[in-house]
């Protein structure tokens, strides 16, 4: 991580300075990340995703990512629910993603999950945004924390719905990759466009 918090690119435009350390992070920083969504499978795959992360860098998950959701159906909760013994050994066995069995097992625990809470009559996205902070203007790093009391609280109401791997810090990493709350610096180029499609988003009911 750079000290600066913005790095003019070779493009002219000041972006968060982890955005500008290699080409990979500078896709995900300027069409993905602080970007709002309500999807419930882009949801449920970036969730995944933070907690295949712990303990790790981002960069180690964005290049693994396609084989990620190769392996996981493209991050269908119905079909990952439905994943035997014997996927966990075929997973287990792939060097092309993170063979951790306890993060493998815990994205089918959380397909199960999910179609849990769909069948309750909620959403993924609905519990997920009723945790959306106040807005903020984060200006150095210090402003930005690994974890937040709405984080921590999200955490808890995903365990208690029998989600796992997903712990105050991935809960916050998560919020941040799914524009829950917008942590581009003050002067990115990309924050102006994050917080007006926050503004036009329509929340989704609890």
């Amino acid at each position: 991580m750079a000290d600066e918090p913005l790095v003019e690119g070779a493009d002219g435009n000041l972006r968060c300075s982890w955005g500008s350390s290699s080409d990979d992070y500078t896709h995900y920083h300027d069409t993905e990340w602080g970007q709002p969504t309500v999807d419930e499978r882009t949801l449920f795959e970036k969730m995944c995703l933070e907690g295949f992360q712990s303990g790790l860098s981002w960069i180690t998950i964005l290049r693994k990512r396609e084989a990620f959701r190769e392996v996981f159906n493209n991050f269908d909760a119905e079909k990952v629910a439905g994943f035997t013994e014997t996927d966990i050994e075929r997973l287990l066995g792939d060097a092309r993603i993170i063979r951790h069995r306890g993060k493998i097992e815990a994205t089918i625990n959380n397909a199960q999950a999910l179609i849990e809470l769909h069948n309750g009559g909620e959403t993924l996205a609905g519990v997920i945004w009723s945790y959306e902070p106040d807005d903020r203007v984060p200006t150095a790093w210090s402003d930005i924390p690994a974890s937040t009391p709405g984080s921590t609280a999200l955490s808890k109401d995903l365990k208690k719905r029998g989600f796992r791997f997903v712990g105050p810090t991935t809960a916050y990493a998560a919020m941040q990759a799914m524009g829950v709350v917008n942590d581009h610096f003050g002067d990115c180029w990309k924050r102006d466009e994050c917080a007006s499609k926050r503004a036009a988003l329509k929340r989704p009911k609890r």
